[in-house]
């Protein structure tokens, strides 16, 4: 599997502001990629690089093996792009906008712009001045999946969009990967980038903190745990095993959250006190992402 896109040591300053500081990325081909951080960590400035809007300070990168900054724009007939706010010609047509932007990537596959459009429930004939957000949204939206291009990089796509024009999203994305493209996918929509993604990439403060699969990254939080006994330990009984926080004892139920590494001696001494039923939820994309970002102890 190659990389797609392949970033080492990036580091950009807007005078006394460090936007990135040595910053890493790597995404694979055919992977959808997530790339997760708060606002100001480096996101916006990180794709603006990639897309050769902006020339790095210092640092090496390569997007589909091309220099994004020297060679933008054969580039960006490579590729397609879709920001969280998207800006329409105002006399342009919805159609006119998707046949423009189709023709600047090396074309539209045809049929599947159709069954998008029908989809996204757009209507192609309403000029850009007259869509709202969302429809703004959508018009990117179906330009960029039905291009024939082997890379997208969305910045926030499903902005302004309702719950179930996402979930068509996170279905025609899920389609792109299987058919082998390659996305890059910036949000702060952790429950969007946990459907769709195959790895993550956490910024903070201009520098990737962790990058992997989810499953990778579990490590950063506790699994909680939740359990029906037939004879409940008592609470000092529950808060004395190893790796266990956030113990509570009601009754024949306990509550808990416990390390990664001290789950499975938790489960076998539950099992001794006799389980009538036990839940154990791995820690969500969230609880990853707020293990990153919560304040450090002095």
């Amino acid at each position: 599997m190659t990389d797609v896109i392949s970033v080492f040591g990036l580091h950009k300053a807007f005078g006394n502001t460090v936007a990135l500081d040595g910053l890493d990325l790597t995404v694979r081909e055919g992977e959808v990629h997530g790339f997760l951080g708060p606002n100001g960590s480096g996101k916006s400035t990180t794709i603006r690089i990639l897309l050769g809007l902006l020339r790095a300070d210092r640092g090496t990168g390569t997007v589909l093996g091309r220099d994004p900054w020297r060679e933008a724009t054969e580039l960006h007939r490579s590729l397609a792009y879709v920001p969280g706010d998207v800006v329409l010609w105002p006399t342009l047509t919805g159609g006119e906008v998707i046949d423009l932007l189709g023709r600047l990537r090396g074309g539209i596959d045809e049929a599947r712009r159709r069954r998008l459009v029908q989809r996204f429930e757009l209507d192609e004939t309403k000029k850009g001045k007259a869509y709202s957000k969302g429809n703004r949204q959508k018009v990117a939206l179906v330009a960029a999946l039905a291009s024939d291009v082997p890379l997208l990089v969305l910045d926030e796509p499903t902005a302004g969009l309702d719950p179930l024009m996402e979930e068509i999203f996170q279905a025609e994305l899920m389609a792109l990967r299987d058919a082998g493209r390659t996305t890059l996918l910036s949000s702060h929509i952790l429950s969007e980038v946990e459907k769709a993604c195959d790895r993550v990439s956490i910024v903070r403060a201009g520098r990737i903190v962790d990058s992997g699969s989810l499953a990778d990254l579990r490590h950063l939080s506790r699994t909680r745990v939740h359990a029906l006994l037939r004879s409940a330990p008592t609470l000092a009984e529950l808060e004395a095993w190893p790796g266990t926080h956030d113990a509570r004892v009601d009754g024949a139920e306990v509550w808990c959250s416990v390390d990664a590494e001290h789950l499975g001696d938790l489960v076998a001494t539950l099992g001794s006190h006799g389980v009538e039923t036990l839940t154990c939820q791995p820690p969500t994309l969230e609880e990853l992402f707020l293990a990153r970002y919560q304040p450090q102890p002095a």
